[in-house]
């Protein structure tokens, strides 16, 4: 009987060995390769997964500006760190298929050998092994899994079209809840790449309920509650941001969240707007927020903005400027002081000085970036040649002034200005960490607005005080060489500065009259000897001025009437100089300018300009303009000059900066009708067709082909257009015509005949007559659009919601015995959301709306 047990374990023993056998199919063999596969290759493979996802997500650098990625970006050098960790889950992973291919852990672990081959940016293999699972496996789990993570590395890999095909097909399977989630976060990536906010949050919403805790939630519902504030849906998004804070999320996703709910509040009262503020300072109080005041400060001044109080947002924009660190933030908040001063206030000098600092503080990849750019330099022209004049007409009144007077003058003024710096010194004894932008409105110390010694001009756009700063600097001081830590007492480089500030010294003594940098310089002098070099003392100096003021306004003038749309001001600007240089050889096309600023505006003034311009100039090119309009067509002159701007605007077209493409060539359009008018108008199609829709880009197409009927480049012009609407043909015959079942939305009213039924304006007139008689109050409007070449449609926009457009539709068929124009024609009628009208206009899909509209609306409406 002692030795039943060491029979016993050697019988189990060999049952167990026999059973580790891969061949075997029983219920032990099964349940041995299961638990092995599971808690030792797999296990060990899927916790290597896990150290790499959290090494790519620590990497992540959120930028809250901006929507934040629902995914990390992948990096090939971050990759080269986690190596180790994808070959070891290679191997583990690959012990696990090989020692238990009959084990159900199989596809699991060939998804992990996918996923480290993704994360190693090994494309190919990682898209091979993929398709090898959704190709072999039975598990339609597992099939439906490796789908999923195949969109993922095709999404990576930049390969939407197969993205794309791959989301279709999933869409067709039922999916357990954890592939489900999973289907819809990545396709709310792949639309989140391709700035499509509308579908990218149906999906994260419809993933809301499948997520779980270690999903991160608040993070995901912080990113939707961004989207659904960038797409206007502020009560969403406030909703979105509050049920972040409820999960406890880390501090800054939690601050942002907070943030953000104030700025999407909504106001209906003043009380409520109170609240908001109140917010906003609760948020500044919090002590764990010091390195965050200067987000918070921009978020009140877009806050105030909304609100349209435009001194506390402009003090808010400020503020963030000068309590913060963040380069990006400053950025933004002199990008939207920029902007108020640009097109609410119209202070295009304090614009400039804004935008200006905006471009060197954001980052270059910024959206709009180039937009933002182009407007820059625009101001900063301005500004150059409006400083131009202010300075040149300083100097033109110093000119009249002995050396007494001046230095009377100067005195005079430095003195004022000494007394308004002090004032300004005792209500601010705490200096700010930035230099405040103010109106530079001028360039010297002349100016009867100084006089008063009220006006701040901005100190670094001032020669004449930064002089006196930096002798003020150097008395104190001595010659600093410019470098960092210069207040350091211990340097290494203290024998060489000595020996440096000598040499500065002996340089700062010969030009301020010998003397020392311990003696006292007397700013009168500093002020006078630097102006009395620039002030025109000879008739040639003072016809050199002169000419710079001319250049300098009618340079103003265009700017104000080509770049800035300023007609106003640009008209002002014309006559000034107009008035002040009456013999100036600008003066054809000033005249001529002017004359198209009035035209529309002012039939009375613009003939007055046309009479001086025939009179004076009657053989100018803008005379034989204004007589014949047809004159450019046959004027080399302006053609060449369309020629090059067109050359600039295609340079703008090329590198992907249309606003400034468009720009340009509307200032060579406006030099009229031309033989080279046609480039022109095909550049402009060519621009829409890249950032516009595909629909609008056709129209342009097939209106350009109509309106130079006959050009040489219509023909190119219909074969552009004919590829397009092949490549939208095949498009749509791959992925099928898919209407949105969405219905509560702004609907349309149809009717769709053939274009042989010549019932344009009888339908057009029959609906409006309908309008009238029935719904009088919505004010509906009318149009008609030529669907292709067999079909034309009257459409009636704008029918608030699903059941007003059922009720309209139910009203016309009533109706439509008694409306007589339409008794003896042909049509279909039906009533569309605005985005089904889109697809439907799109593909042209009449059967399929009409199927889709008898199976979606009511019957008995029908």
């Amino acid at each position: 009987m002692k030795k039943l047990p060491l029979y016993f374990f050697l019988v189990l023993a060999a049952g167990i060995a026999a059973s580790c056998s891969s061949e075997r199919n029983t219920w032990t063999s099964k349940a041995y390769h299961n638990t092995t596969a599971h808690f030792n290759g797999y296990y060990y493979a899927n916790e290597e997964i896990r150290k790499i996802e959290a090494t790519i997500r620590k990497s992540q650098v959120d930028d809250y500006n901006r929507i934040l990625r629902l995914f990390p970006t992948f990096d090939s050098t971050l990759a080269k760190g986690y190596d180790k960790e994808v070959q070891e889950a290679v191997k583990m992973a690959s012990l696990a298929i090989q020692r238990h291919p009959n084990s159900k852990w199989v596809d699991d672990a060939y998804i992990l050998v996918g996923k480290a081959r993704l994360y190693s940016l090994d494309w190919g293999n990682a898209v091979q092994t993929f398709k090898h699972v959704n190709t072999k496996s039975k598990n339609k789990d597992a099939k439906h899994l490796a789908i999923v993570n195949l969109i993922r590395t095709y999404i990576e890999h930049k390969e939407l079209n197969n993205a794309q095909a791959a989301i279709d097909y999933l869409q067709k399977q039922e999916l357990n809840r954890s592939n489900r989630k999973k289907f819809h976060l990545e396709k709310a990536y792949f639309y989140q790449l391709q700035n499509d906010y509308d579908n990218m949050v149906r999906n994260l919403t419809s993933a809301d309920p499948l997520l779980k805790k270690s999903d991160r939630r608040g993070r995901i519902y912080f990113i939707i509650g961004q989207v659904y504030q960038e797409l206007g849906f502020e009560a969403e998004a406030y909703n979105y941001y509050k049920k972040c804070i409820s999960t406890n999320p880390e501090y800054e996703v939690d601050f942002y969240a907070r943030l953000y709910m104030a700025q999407v509040t909504e106001i209906s009262r003043s009380r409520d707007i109170n609240a908001a503020r109140k917010s906003f300072r609760k948020l500044l109080k919090d002590s764990k927020n010091r390195e965050f005041h200067d987000k918070i400060y921009y978020e009140m001044g877009i806050f105030e903005l909304k609100q349209k109080n435009i001194p506390e947002a402009i003090e808010n924009f400020n503020l963030s400027v000068r309590r913060g660190n963040n380069k990006r933030i400053d950025g933004e908040a002199y990008l939207r002081l920029g902007e108020i001063y640009y097109d609410t206030l119209r202070n295009y000098e304090l614009s400039q000085a804004y935008y200006d600092s905006a471009i060197t503080s954001l980052p270059t990849d910024y959206e709009g970036y180039q937009a933002i750019k182009t407007r820059s330099e625009i101001l900063n022209e301005f500004v150059k040649h409006l400083k131009t004049i202010k300075w040149q007409d300083s100097l033109l009144e110093l000119s009249s002034l002995d050396s007494a007077g001046l230095r009377a003058r100067i005195d005079t003024v430095l003195t004022a200005r000494k007394k308004a710096e002090d004032r300004k010194a005792a209500k601010k004894k705490k200096s700010s960490n930035r230099v405040e932008i103010a109106s530079n409105d001028n360039n010297n110390v002349f100016s009867n607005d100084n006089d008063s010694g009220e006006n701040t001009a901005w100190y670094f756009g001032n020669p004449s005080a930064m002089a006196i700063g930096q002798n003020e600097f150097v008395r104190i001081w001595g010659s600093i060489r410019l470098e960092d830590n210069w207040r350091r007492s211990q340097r290494s480089t203290a024998g060489r500065q000595t020996a440096d500030t000598a040499t500065d010294s002996a340089a700062v003594a010969k030009d301020t009259g010998n003397a020392t940098p311990d003696a006292k310089v007397d700013p009168v002098d500093v002020e006078y000897n630097r102006l009395n070099k620039e002030i025109p003392r000879t008739p040639e100096a003072v016809k050199d001025a002169l000419a710079k003021i001319e250049e300098a306004y009618f340079k103003l003038g265009d700017i104000y009437y080509f770049k800035l749309q300023e007609n106003e001001n640009a008209a002002e600007t014309y006559t000034t100089l107009l008035r002040r240089f009456p013999e100036t050889a600008h003066e054809p096309e000033v005249l001529y300018t002017l004359y198209l600023i009035y035209k529309d505006s002012d039939p009375g003034k613009a003939e007055t300009y046309a009479s001086l311009l025939k009179s004076k100039h009657p053989n100018s090119t803008f005379a034989k303009i204004l007589i014949n309009p047809a004159y450019l067509k046959e004027s080399s002159l302006a053609v060449e000059k369309q020629k090059e701007l067109y050359k600039v605007a295609y340079e703008g077209f090329q590198a992907k900066d249309y606003a400034a493409a468009r720009q340009t060539i509307s200032e060579a359009r406006a030099l009229g009708e031309t033989s080279f008018t046609a480039s022109l108008d095909l550049l402009s199609v060519l621009i829409t067709g890249e950032n516009e829709n595909i629909s609008k880009y056709q129209y342009e197409l097939d209106q350009f082909i109509k309106q130079h009927e006959g050009h040489e480049l219509s023909a190119y012009a219909q074969k552009l257009l004919n590829a397009s609407r092949q490549f939208q043909q095949t498009e749509e015959k791959r992925k099928g015509i898919q209407y949105i079942l969405s219905l509560d939305e702004t609907h349309y009213f149809v009717l769709v005949y053939k274009r042989s039924e010549r019932m344009d304006g009888v339908a057009s007139a029959a609906l409006e007559t309908f309008n009238r008689e029935n719904y009088r109050d919505l004010n509906l409007k009318t149009s008609n659009l030529v669907l292709n070449d067999e079909y034309t449609l009257t459409f009636v926009a704008d029918l608030p919601g699903n059941s007003t457009a059922v009720a309209y539709y139910k009203t016309f068929i009533e109706k439509l015995p008694s409306i007589t124009a339409l008794r003896n024609h042909k049509f279909n009628n039906f009533v569309i959301t605005k985005d089904n009208f889109d697809i439907f206009y799109r593909t042209k899909g009449l059967d399929e709306y009409i199927h889709f509209f008898e199976k979606n609306y009511p019957a008995e409406n029908q």
